[in-house]
């Protein structure tokens, strides 16, 4: 493999390959084989694996209690520019060695901001050009783009929902050249993600007239890329708080009917994050089934929360029974609709080399390749897929299936129920479906 870049950040270590679960080398994919065929697709084609921008180049392991500990080579340029380069450099060399096809960027994560919206706008023309050159060269493509509208302070009320007109302007300038940006690299979708629509109190919040601004920005936004020629989806990604008290993308089921609310359904769809789904007393399969439903499964965020700990601790994923269980809804619904499976997940801070974010990328590929496998035997060689619809027999002949049709009123069902008089029980047969995974696994 050729180096894509004038340096190399990440030394002694090359381009990482499929070995087996056999393999001890930690520096090797165990189970993710993108050429392997599942469900009639490469594990490639359906998972559509994307590295972080924000968490991968830089995260450097700052909380609220201390700086970062990750000192990041590309970071010790003083100049933005130089800066922005050497972590293109750095980003691309990552992702070429991990061996996957896409990426995904907040604005700011590719330079940093200026002081000036106009020179903010002029250090993104620059990089974005220089990012045409690295994607050509490498072959990696753009799975989404978004824009930055909650960590400056002036988006500390909000940026869509900001009660302060001149603030959703900035917002709406700021998402015009994200959108700008992620149109020239030929991205695939574009993310929105409310980190700070919602509202902190109630007492000074007017709920209906900020979410009709919402409603009517996404609409705005869409408008201006179609009129550009952007063709992609655009996600909307759930997260019921944090930062927030209470966000308006509360979980998938609440994006679902704001999007239908404002016409945006057709647009839209939904970018669902596993850390996102639990902080809302949800499973991932949750989220995923109620947005295959309605039609809306786009995208993910592959990563894992902490079971003791009630915030967004954005792990990488390991937990090979959640992830199968969302894996069996993922081919159930055939897959993702634009989107792919982009790692929003950051190593930990006491993880301090360069290597270990390998380690990471390669665990959380891993498991999802592993999952994937899981779900297919399941779906294929179990008593599963059977044993579910025969939960549902009585809907699919007789009078069951004259009410889905729409053919019985509520007389009619008033008469059935005189007929039929007490009802036999039916199991649902919780533990065997439960047993049935566990073995599979």
């Amino acid at each position: 493999m050729a180096l894509i870049g004038n340096r190399e950040y990440y030394k002694g270590i090359g381009e990482i390959r499929y070995e087996g679960k056999e393999s001890d080398n930690p520096l090797a994919f165990k189970y993710y084989n993108p050429d392997q065929l599942v469900a009639g697709k490469t594990m490639r084609e359906h998972l559509k694996f994307a590295v972080a921008y924000w968490h991968t180049f830089c995260g450097v392991g700052a909380d609220p209690f201390g700086p970062g500990t990750q000192d990041f080579p590309w970071d010790r340029h003083s100049d933005p520019i130089d800066a922005a380069k050497a972590k293109a450099d750095a980003a691309f060399e990552f992702i070429t060695k991990m061996g996957f096809d896409y990426y995904c960027f907040h604005d700011y994560d590719l330079v940093r901001e200026a002081e000036s919206f106009s020179e903010s706008e002029s250090r993104l023309h620059t990089i974005v050009d220089y990012l045409k050159d690295k994607m050509k060269a490498s072959k990696v493509k753009l799975l989404w783009g978004t824009a930055n509208c909650f960590s400056n302070a002036r988006y500390m009320n909000g940026a869509a929902t900001n009660p302060d007109f001149n603030v959703l302007a900035r917002a709406g300038g700021q998402v015009k050249l994200a959108l700008d940006a992620t149109i020239a690299l030929n991205g695939e979708n574009y993310v929105f993600w409310g980190g700070r629509e919602g509202y902190m109190s109630l007492l000074n919040t007017n709920i209906k007239r900020e979410l009709d601004h919402m409603g009517r920005f996404l609409a705005t936004a869409r408008d201006y890329a179609r009129k550009k020629g952007f063709k992609g989806t655009f996600f909307i990604e759930p997260k019921p708080m944090e930062p927030m008290k209470h966000q308006y993308d509360f979980d998938a089921a609440t994006v679902v009917g704001f999007l239908n609310q404002y016409g945006l359904q057709d647009d839209f769809k939904l970018n669902l994050e596993v850390n996102h789904a639990t902080l809302a007393n949800h499973t991932m399969q949750h989220e995923m089934e109620v947005a295959a439903a309605n039609g809306m499964l786009g995208s993910i965020d592959a990563n894992r929360g902490d079971y003791q700990n009630g915030w967004d601790t954005d792990q990488f994923p390991n937990n090979i029974t959640e992830v199968t269980e969302a894996m069996i809804t993922f081919l159930q619904a055939g897959g993702l609709q634009g989107g792919g499976i982009n790692f929003d997940a950051k190593i930990r801070r006491n993880s301090t080399d360069l290597a270990d974010v390998f380690y990471a990328h390669i665990g959380g590929a891993d498991t999802f390749a592993r999952g994937l496998l899981i779900a297919d035997k399941i779906l294929t060689s179990s008593p599963y897929t059977s044993l579910r619809e025969k939960r549902y027999a009585s809907f699919d002949t007789g009078k069951g299936l004259e009410f889905e049709e729409g053919k019985l009123d509520l007389n009619d069902l008033y008469d059935i129920a005189k007929i039929n008089g007490e009802i036999p029980l039916q199991s649902g047969k919780q533990e065997l479906f439960e047993n049935i995974i566990n073995q599979y696994i």
